[in-house]
């Protein structure tokens, strides 16, 4: 039996969070997507730490449009529901955060810190071990709720044959299974200190703490040689993240900013 990600495990393990209340973890065994189901709880007035997590998504959707391989019990599928006092052109801090709470989970659990891939993916090596999806209603300048999508690859043994170059799990990695509920509670616990510094301290004081720790756990902020998939494709070397969050790259023309195009490093690099 895989282990259990029902609230009454999961709420112990996540006490003094904003996400402790058993009663606003909602465990599905099967489920469309869970960012879809966060989405409609928070139209419908769902409090702010709210939880959705699932053994299995049949629609699981990543960034871009992207669906999400999410197999049944060999995976993390949560998503949470946020309530920041942002402006929209801000939510990319919280896709950084989030980023850097599943570093630290699983560097936690594992022993071994995982890369991170701007703006929202989880890598191991050159293959991707977990990704964000974070989605928004909001009006020109206020944001009504947040929702953060995280799908992690913990106990799959294999992937189908198109994505087996191109994804993992730390079961392929590690030859073991993995306690989901454990690195599930890491993660919450990580991402309730970073929103709570975001949310209580000055936007402008905070992003400078969350753009250098996003340039040390990620292998792609510096130094990197990319092939961006925006303004009709693009490469070039990475050169830190900008005042904003978004990635910066030296190329032929001058450096350019990466808004929301896929990176990929160049094969060799």
């Amino acid at each position: 039996m895989p282990d259990q990600l029902s609230p009454d495990a999961l709420a112990p393990l996540v006490r003094n969070t904003i996400f402790a209340r058993a009663e606003h973890i909602h465990y599905f065994r099967t489920v469309g997507s869970t960012n879809e189901m966060a989405m409609q709880a928070a139209d419908a007035g769902a409090e702010e730490g709210s939880v959705f997590v699932a053994d299995e998504q049949t629609s699981g959707r990543g960034r871009g449009g992207h669906g999400w391989h999410s197999s049944a019990d060999g995976g993390l599928y949560l998503s949470v529901l946020l309530r920041p006092n942002l402006n929209p052109t801000d939510v990319l801090w919280l896709s950084l955060i989030t980023g850097l709470s599943a570093h630290y989970a699983i560097d936690l659990v594992l022993g071994a810190p995982p890369d991170l891939r701007w703006p929202n993916d989880i890598m191991l090596g050159n293959r991707k071990l977990g990704g964000i999806l974070t989605e928004m209603a909001a009006d020109s300048t206020h944001v009504r709720h947040v929702v953060v999508g995280v799908g992690l690859n913990i106990n799959q043994a294999s992937f189908p044959p198109e994505l087996a170059d191109i994804a993992t799990s730390l079961r392929i990695e590690t030859g073991r299974d993995w306690p989901r509920t454990e690195i599930a509670a890491a993660l919450l616990k990580s991402l309730d200190r970073e929103y709570r510094a975001l949310k209580t301290g000055l936007l402008a004081n905070i992003s400078g703490s969350i753009i250098k720790r996003f340039e040390r756990c990620s292998s792609y902020a510096h130094g990197a040689t990319v092939a961006v998939e925006e303004a009709g494709g693009f490469t070039g070397q990475t050169v830190g993240l900008d005042a904003r969050g978004f990635l910066r790259v030296q190329t032929q023309d001058g450096v350019k900013t990466v808004l929301s195009g896929g990176v990929r490093k160049v094969a060799g690099d």
